[in-house]
């Protein structure tokens, strides 16, 4: 796999999150240097006349940021679960993920 600037770099682990219209990719991949950064893209399909195109988004983040962004990531969601909205069921979309994710196994056996 090749960065912007021609680069090669290799993928290690990559996990696929379909969310609706939205699909997010959390791939982590290796530098130069063996060093190890995780790009987190956003992919949403767009309808174009007869054909489709993906627009995307992408964030990459470095190991030494991992923490930080975990940290503010849980805070956020724990503000919006807590705060905001305390009496919405989320555990509703965990069951609905998983059902999903069953589905998906199934169908590739």
């Amino acid at each position: 796999m090749e960065d912007n600037r021609g680069y090669d770099r290799e993928e290690i682990f990559s996990k696929k999150v379909k969310a609706g219209k939205r699909t997010y990719f959390f791939d982590i991949k290796s530098t130069r240097g063996n060093d190890y950064y995780l790009t987190i893209t956003e992919s949403k399909r767009r309808m174009n006349g007869d054909s489709f195109s993906y627009e995307k988004h992408k964030i990459f983040l470095y190991k030494e940021d991992f923490f930080k962004f975990v940290n503010a990531l849980n805070e956020a969601v724990d503000h919006v679960k807590n705060d905001l909205l305390p009496d919405f069921d989320f555990e509703q979309y965990e069951n609905e993920d998983s059902e999903n994710e069953m589905n998906d196994e199934l169908r590739w056996e």
